[in-house]
């Protein structure tokens, strides 16, 4: 797993998000982006998390970040996701693993004794001319936000 790193630079992708509209790194060229993967929606720490920022939402907005959730669900669900939790943010669905890929989380994981391949629960904060800023390896699902603001104070 080759994950980007802080000063790396955001390969630029374009992925649909759970509306089938084309979402690229371009969108948000001059704006700062809070990238978060998450391993399955509607799982509970995904919720959890995603809920997080939801209620956090306003506040991130007030620092100038715009988010993007990723995972490898299809659009259907990430609808689903997005709908049923009323999230104010896009969800990418990187069924082909484009954007996953590109900043390197997806690698092997380790569950209850089994060993498989699978998305790393990373934010990054991307600054306006796409370069990664932060990442954050150990996300607080219950507390993400906080995890977030905490480096932007």
């Amino acid at each position: 797993m080759n994950t980007l790193k802080i000063g790396d630079k955001v390969p630029d992708f374009t992925v649909n998000d759970q509306d089938g509209n084309a979402v690229s790194l371009s969108d948000f060229s001059g704006k700062k982006l809070v990238v978060f993967f998450y391993p399955k929606a509607s799982t509970p720490g995904c919720t959890a998390e995603a809920c997080n920022l939801r209620d956090h939402y306003a506040e991130l907005q007030s620092k100038g970040f715009e988010l993007l959730g990723v995972s490898a669900d299809s659009e259907k669900r990430q609808t689903n996701f997005k709908n049923k939790y009323e999230f104010p943010f896009p969800l990418l669905a990187d069924e082909n693993k484009e954007v996953i890929e590109a900043f390197g989380v997806w690698g092997e994981k380790k569950f209850m004794g089994k060993i498989y391949d699978g998305i790393h629960r990373k934010t990054f904060l991307v600054n306006g001319e796409g370069v990664v800023d932060h990442v954050i390896d150990k996300v607080k699902t219950k507390d993400h936000a906080a995890q977030i603001l905490a480096l932007v104070e």
